[in-house]
């Protein structure tokens, strides 16, 4: 019988069985997809160096320094690798010319830098994986220093748990120390170049041991120190627009080069390695993704004081029972202790 009854007594059922089982047809005569993704247990480690236009330019042997070329695995098409990141690849490893290794695995950060567009965007866009130190590049003239721009920098280390530092270029032009009581309360390296004058060595040895990013506004010099630190790096510089006094964008991209310091090397001092993560010059750090309440966490001193403010205490200077206000009006905060106070509220002031 057909599978369906025509008779017309309403007593009658419909009868089926399997030859009235309609199968799709196959088409293409291949596999259906599965989810199940092999556990590449041959994979090697390695560490991302560049990315451009989708090729991953990956170390895979910090000794030998063999370095290859990776593209990112199908399964990892939604996951945002970034320059830093430690890496599990598969196939041809071996660094060849033509070779093409895949990237099957991100392991575990333990650090993200990371941006939004501005403020109100809660997309976050990844900088670099896996730093420790965040160094900013800041010209005394030419392009003016942005006081808020290294507030936001300082920012964005505090919120990845990276340790700031600061360079203050051409100090020829201006004197640097008007822009540097800003931040006269924390405490944070500080480096000061000039023209034919740049301290190359005492950067390079703060830079030792270390993955340490470079930030700065386009036209700080931030490539010309780069250059100085890693003679091969020949990086682009350009120069700043003597119309606009904005600084032309040289790199393009983020890129890990190794700095050496010891005998053999141009620097000089102890015999040592670090890395140096160059990045493009920008003149907007969106904060959009950072919680304020980190910031107050890394400023120990004053957030054990803050423990006594009022739920919802914004901490800022119009902000009603603040014990930070209680504790400068008491005599408890000395000279360093207000200035850090400042700093602290002017950083906590982006977000208002």
């Amino acid at each position: 019988m057909s599978w369906w009854d025509t008779d017309d007594d309403e007593d009658d059922e419909f009868d089926f069985d399997e030859s009235d089982v309609r199968v799709r047809p196959n088409p293409k005569a291949n596999r259906p997809r599965t989810k199940v993704r092999p556990e590449h247990a041959d994979a090697v480690v390695g560490r991302v160096l560049g990315v451009d236009r989708g090729r991953y330019t990956v170390l895979v042997d910090d000794d030998e320094e063999r370095v290859v070329t990776a593209t990112r695995a199908r399964e990892l098409r939604r996951n945002a690798i970034a320059t830093g990141d430690a890496v599990d690849l598969v196939g041809d490893t071996s660094g060849d010319e033509g070779s093409l290794a895949r990237i099957v695995r991100v392991r575990e950060r333990s650090t993200l830098l990371r941006r939004s567009a501005d403020d109100t965007d809660r997309v976050e866009r990844v900088i670099v994986a896996n730093a420790d130190q965040l160094l900013i590049v800041v010209a005394a003239a030419n392009p003016e220093p942005r006081t808020r721009l290294v507030d936001r920098y300082l920012v964005a280390a505090y919120d990845a748990g990276i340790r700031p530092l600061l360079c203050v270029t051409k100090t020829d032009l201006a004197d640097p120390a008007p822009f540097l009581a800003n931040f006269a309360g924390l405490d944070i390296p500080t480096f000061t170049s000039r023209k034919g004058a740049a301290p190359v060595a005492e950067i390079a040895a703060a830079l030792v041991g270390h993955r340490t990013v470079l930030v700065g506004h386009s036209g700080v010099g931030k490539s010309t120190l780069v250059n100085a630190l890693v003679p091969s790096a020949e990086r682009a510089t350009g120069h700043v627009n003597e119309v606009t006094g904005r600084g032309r964008h040289t790199s393009s991209s983020t890129v890990s080069l190794r700095v050496e310091t010891g005998p053999g090397t141009e620097i000089g001092g102890e015999p040592g390695r670090g890395w140096v993560i160059d990045t493009p010059g920008i003149r907007s750090f969106g904060l959009g993704h950072v919680d304020p309440g980190i910031i107050l966490r890394s400023f120990t001193d004053l957030a054990e004081i803050a423990e006594d403010c009022p739920r919802g205490c914004t901490h800022l200077p119009d902000a009603p029972d603040c014990a930070l206000d209680d504790a400068a009006a008491a005599g408890r905060l000395d000279e360093v202790g207000r200035a850090r106070l400042d700093s602290l509220r002017r950083l906590l002031a982006t977000f208002a």
